[in-house]
């Protein structure tokens, strides 16, 4: 007697987003829940992003200043080194305008974008510092700098997405639309974005992020239902990627800034804070994200063997 794999049936499909002028990164466009390639389409597999910052960072821990102290000091070298270790797009994270950092003028951010897209051909996401006010101010500047370099803006919050949206419909970029782990807050946001005229298909969902064992599960089921809303119920307004920032949580967390000396239970700091951040990524693929923002290249490596894996593994037992 055969057996038949039952089969979900979908009427919601994720829109493709590609970004890069010279050099295009693509993700999105599936047609089925994460890795279910018995029942749809996946034309791309999830892209991870090296994050980078416009400063030197005052919250590395020890583990990623190993890596980047050489080269932090200058965002140009610090996304060619990322180049170099296989990245395949760059997340600028504009830190130094926040108010409790330097407070850098938009003008000073948008100089920093400026010489980072005239040095690399990487795909490039733009995002802010978080405040939802001084966002406002920097990235309709930063946007306008890199107008036609077809970028990812981000991010667009409850406070300033009038402004923001704004700022990427003029300087033709998808946009970040960051809530605060709630769908209905989620699809409010992207319908309060396409009201003002901001296409659907290229807005990009931040439900927001949280590192393993801080708030994790909750995270996880917020962004699953996001995905089953927009794929089984075909619900337009989630029916759209999804980004986990990664790197910017995982990376603030004890587990992977204590030291043996301090914990010696916990092992290897190393390989602690490396599989935290894996893990963590991982996860979040399985939940519906197909944008990871990441920071450590090993943690990268592990999470693109993950991710080449399962693709292999699913797609040569041609089911």
């Amino acid at each position: 007697m055969s057996f038949s794999i039952p089969k979900e049936t979908y009427s919601g499909k994720i829109p493709e987003i590609n970004f890069g002028k010279e050099r295009k990164a693509f993700f999105g466009g599936e047609s089925a829940l994460p890795f279910h390639f018995f029942e749809g389409e996946f034309p791309h597999k999830p892209l991870i992003a090296f994050e980078i910052e416009d400063a030197v960072p005052d919250d590395y821990p020890d583990e990623l200043a190993k890596l980047y102290s050489s080269v932090w000091d200058d965002p140009v070298r610090w996304a060619k080194y990322c180049e170099s270790l296989g990245a395949e797009a760059i997340a600028l994270r504009l830190m130094s305008t926040h108010p409790d950092s330097k407070d850098s003028k938009p003008e000073e951010a948008a100089d920093v974008v400026k010489k980072v897209l005239s040095q690399i051909d990487l795909p490039l996401i733009i995002l802010g510092s978080n405040h939802t006010e001084k966002d406002a101010e920097v990235l309709p500047v930063v946007a306008d700098a890199s107008r036609d370099y077809n970028c990812i803006i981000g991010k667009a919050q409850e406070g300033n997405y009038k402004t923001v949206a704004a700022a990427a419909i003029a300087g033709r970029h998808s946009l970040i639309a960051m809530s605060e782990l709630d769908v209905n807050l989620a699809k409010q946001l992207n319908i309060l974005i396409t009201q003002i005229g901001f296409p659907r298909e290229r807005i990009i969902i931040d439900p927001m992020c949280s590192a393993l064992g801080y708030g994790f599960e909750y995270t996880y089921s917020v962004m699953e239902r996001i995905k089953i809303a927009g794929l089984i119920q075909a619900d337009q307004m989630l029916s759209v990627p999804m980004v986990a920032d990664v790197g910017f949580y995982v990376w603030k967390t004890k587990e992977v800034q204590a030291t043996e000396q301090e914990i010696p239970e916990w092992g290897s700091r190393y390989e602690r804070a490396i599989m935290w951040e894996t893990v963590t990524a991982c996860s979040f693929l399985l939940s519906g994200a197909e944008l990871l923002i990441m920071r450590h290249p090993e943690a990268i490596k592990i999470t693109k063997k993950f991710i080449e894996d399962i693709y292999g593994t699913y797609r040569n037992r041609n089911i």
